[in-house]
């Protein structure tokens, strides 16, 4: 006959209480290396200056933080802080940064399509045109496209700057007033206007301001009213230009292809959250700002080019597009794009085209 034991129902507790403590145990002991791997750490440098960085940028990553919860933190450096602005994206391609918010122009993107970043002549007239082109004329997956035939770095996403205003020390009334003048610009906005006799110049972002004082520049084409302000240049220039070349800039974020596909899913979903943050902050801070620094900003003349000259501009910037439009098959398809887009605005009328 087997002998059994009988367990009394006490030292069944005493079991149960012996085995969820060891459970505890196993998981206290599990826990420190869970922690070794977290958190992520990203460098992400922006192409904007400190004061500009605080409105474009720091409050998506500052929001992200918060949310990843320290599973992932992000460092904000601003412009050239890590590497200068036309190596940003050989920096991310390399690993040397783990991510950027630039146009592509001025970040040197060696994609066909860099040419559309910043300031594309006459591309836009609001800033909300630029996520409409994105996410409803089909430009999201034309720089997909781009970025995907170029190793190491992934486009994330676009959105919309401010305007592209001159403000210079020196007053524009006409065309002739243009000529000459030294700018601060951007490279395909530079190239663009160079026709009018504007003569543009490189400069890094933090040198601007005291080539101004020093006449070494005689203004900028570069943002608008908002950004002129905020960033201190309304206080060593004179006059601001309210004709413009350009409704809003068009910029993105990037990351290093290995590092994105590192990310966990669910942070990479809270990143696109706080890139959509930022957009939507910077689409309500500009146009706030500029009606706001144009009416009570106090330091800048207002001057404005009559509208029938303004046209010959305008003319000239669809010749510009056309050469673009020849310099590759997926150029061509996006001035196809904006020019379609450009005609239906008209045909919809007030308030998305008044005349």
């Amino acid at each position: 006959m087997t002998d059994t034991k009988t367990i009394s129902k006490r030292d069944f507790l005493r079991k149960s209480i012996l085995t969820g403590a060891g459970a505890v145990g196993a998981t206290t002991l599990a826990a420190p290396y869970v922690r070794a791997q977290a958190p992520i750490k990203w460098r992400l440098q922006t192409y904007a200056g400190p004061a500009l960085a605080d409105h474009v940028i720091k409050p998506a990553i500052d929001a992200f933080n918060k949310a990843a919860n320290g599973e992932m933190v992000i460092e904000l450096y601003t412009a050239d802080q890590l590497v200068p602005q036309g190596e940003l994206f050989r920096a991310v391609q390399a690993g040397t940064i783990d991510a950027a918010q630039s146009d592509d122009d001025s970040m040197a993107s060696p994609v066909d399509v860099a040419v559309f970043g910043a300031y594309f002549p006459f591309a836009s007239r609001y800033s909300l045109d630029v996520p409409v082109l994105w996410n409803w004329y089909g430009l999201k997956e034309i720089w997909e496209e781009a970025y995907g035939e170029v190793p190491g770095v992934t486009w994330l996403s676009a959105g919309a700057w401010d305007p592209c205003n001159f403000a210079t020390t020196k007053p524009i009334r006409s065309l002739e007033d243009l000529k000459g003048l030294r700018v601060y610009t951007f490279p395909t906005g530079g190239q663009f206007i160079s026709r009018l006799g504007v003569v543009p110049v490189t400069l890094p972002w933090e040198d601007i301001e005291v080539a101004l004082q020093t006449g070494e520049i005689d203004g900028i084409a570069w943002c608008g009213a908002t950004e002129t302000y905020s960033v201190g240049w309304a206080n060593v220039t004179k006059y601001y230009l309210t004709n413009n070349i350009s409704g809003a800039w068009s910029g993105s974020f990037f990351a290093n292809s290995e590092k994105w596909n590192a990310v966990p899913e669910h942070l990479k979903e809270i990143f696109k959250l706080a890139m959509d943050s930022s957009h939507y902050y910077r689409q309500h801070w500009y146009w706030w700002g500029e009606a706001h620094y144009r009416t009570t900003g106090g330091k800048l003349e207002l001057t404005t080019i009559p509208e029938d000259e303004w046209k010959k501009v305008e003319d000239m910037a669809l010749e510009f597009w056309g050469e673009i439009a020849a310099k590759s098959e997926r150029n061509a398809k996006v001035v196809d794009i904006l020019k379609n887009y450009q005609e239906t605005m008209r045909k919809a009328g007030a308030p998305y085209r008044y005349g």
